[in-house]
């Protein structure tokens, strides 16, 4: 399938968020995640959970199936700053459940072990007040932006490194894009020849791009 070739080339070659990033023309981020611990480098095939109204059940309920080498994303619908999830979650999915990583535009707590342990993890930040573990409904959540983000994110690939993450949407799931990392592949291997061996400056490079005349 497209989707693991994809994957796999990332994987192999460490193609970066950043480079990711200009494959989709400058686009993609996943705002509000940064890595809460440094060095990793993890790429995968997205499982969508949400948190909303301070509740983190739905979340709970959502990670039951979560594919091995997947990236979960915790999409912060309505917790109103509190931390989604903690050590049990993340020990949970990335020992249990064998995921790549978790994402979330939202916060975590427990971070002293979730640093100690080094997990993948990448969040909005820390807090120690944890969302409730009820069932609720929230009446002014908006299904159908919920259905669009599901949507969107399932089944999409994240990319996610010490710059950020970076979302690759089904859309550009094709023969195309893989085109395009190979192209800014190369291209970067270019641009430090001409750097590191040519020693030409960046503007002569990246401007006038005179290794092309």
């Amino acid at each position: 399938m497209m989707i693991d070739k994809i994957i796999d080339y990332i994987k192999k070659n460490r193609v970066s968020s950043t480079e990711i990033a200009d494959c989709l023309g400058k686009r993609g981020l996943f705002e509000n995640a940064r890595a809460l611990n440094g060095k990793h480098f993890k790429a995968g095939k997205i499982h969508y959970c949400y948190c909303d109204n301070e509740s983190n059940w739905n979340l709970h309920k959502n990670i039951r199936d979560a594919e091995e080498n997947s990236i979960v994303l915790v999409d912060d619908l309505g917790s109103n700053g509190r931390a989604l999830f903690g050590d049990l979650v993340s020990k949970y999915l990335l020992l249990y459940r064998q995921v790549a990583g978790i994402v979330t535009n939202g916060n975590v707590r427990d971070a002293h072990t979730l640093v100690k342990e080094n997990y993948p993890i990448w969040c909005n930040g820390t807090s120690p007040i944890g969302c409730f573990n009820v069932e609720t409904e929230d009446k002014d959540l908006d299904r159908l932006m919920l259905e669009q983000r599901r949507e969107y994110f399932s089944g999409s690939i994240a990319v996610c490194d010490d710059s950020g993450v970076v979302i690759i949407p089904k859309k550009n799931i094709n023969a195309d894009f893989l085109k395009k990392m190979e192209f800014i592949e190369e291209q970067e291997d270019i641009w430090f020849d001409c750097l590191d061996r040519r020693k030409w400056d960046t503007f002569d490079t990246v401007c006038l791009k005179k290794y092309k005349k």
